[in-house]
């Protein structure tokens, strides 16, 4: 049975007893990727385990004029999703019961693989969103912690965080969850209309195309992609191809394609691995 939780004080006293913990952080409007997320958690715990998940909108990683105030909150529909994967604990806490010290002004700096990609277009996105995990791992104190993979800049950079400040916390990515037309599963699909949706099934097929060009170079791959996604109602914002810790590519070895754009006033993010076999 879950149980849904919304003080720190009520999660303490759950915590009380020992026992392997993962957590799964979200922002709730729960979905299939989610839902993978809480079976492979459920997958790594021992049995016995504890299996958190996290349901918060936060509100630090949102800027100016994006959709804070509009993002789906279905907590009745997440706390169902969570009781049908073997979730033991919902944490659903306040805003004030997360940042009620928030007037110190103190946050986690990203560095400066924060200032790229959606850094770029979304200033002090990823501090917000460091900030709140930092919080949450402390407050639900896992021993293994699941991110998805759609995210991929905010995966690297939760693991860049809990390295270089020594969370005692293993950081599992997921491959992305999707469609079965290949859109990656998002909260913010649905936004979408109809025509925007059809769409929108042009950036999977653009991701494949870029990953058959990787053995004529690096140009070709980012070509190969905004020649699929060059419609008018299509706007790009980033086409990237890097390491797997975001740096420049290396000859013989994985990387990843990234790509960022808006629809119909949406927007949307999604990655693939990548192998490059040719210098640059």
């Amino acid at each position: 049975m879950t149980t849904l939780i919304s003080t720190r004080e009520e999660l303490d006293a759950a915590l009380a007893e020992t026992a392997p913990t993962a957590v799964v952080m979200t922002m709730g409007a729960l979905h299939e990727g989610h839902a993978e997320l809480m079976r492979e958690a459920r997958r790594r715990l021992a049995e016995g385990g504890r299996l958190i998940v996290t349901d918060f909108v936060n509100p630090t990683q949102f800027g100016a004029g994006e959709d804070f105030d509009r993002y789906p909150r279905t907590l009745d529909a997440d706390v169902a999703i969570c009781e049908r994967n073997g979730v033991d604990i919902v944490f659903a806490p306040s805003v004030d019961e997360v940042y009620g010290n928030a007037g110190l002004g103190i946050t986690v700096d990203p560095g400066p693989r924060g200032d790229i990609l959606e850094g770029a277009s979304r200033p002090g996105h990823f501090a917000g969103v460091l900030t709140v995990v930092a919080k949450l791992l402390h407050i639900t104190r896992p021993h293994i912690a699941l991110f998805g993979e759609k995210d991929y800049q905010q995966l690297v950079l939760i693991r860049d965080m809990v390295a270089a400040l020594d969370f005692p916390v293993e950081v599992v990515g997921v491959p992305t969850v999707r469609e079965a037309d290949g859109l990656a599963m998002s909260s913010r699909n649905r936004y979408l209309s109809d025509d925007a949706r059809a769409c929108a099934a042009t950036i999977p097929q653009a991701l494949a195309a870029g990953q058959a060009a990787a053995g004529d170079g690096i140009e070709a791959v980012v070509a190969a992609v905004r020649a699929l996604m060059g419609a008018p109602h299509i706007d790009i914002d980033y086409v990237a191809v890097t390491d797997e810790s975001l740096n420049d590519p290396s000859l013989g070895r994985s990387g990843r394609l990234l790509v960022a754009v808006t629809i119909d006033g949406t927007r949307l993010i999604d990655n693939v691995p990548v192998q490059w076999e040719q210098a640059q």
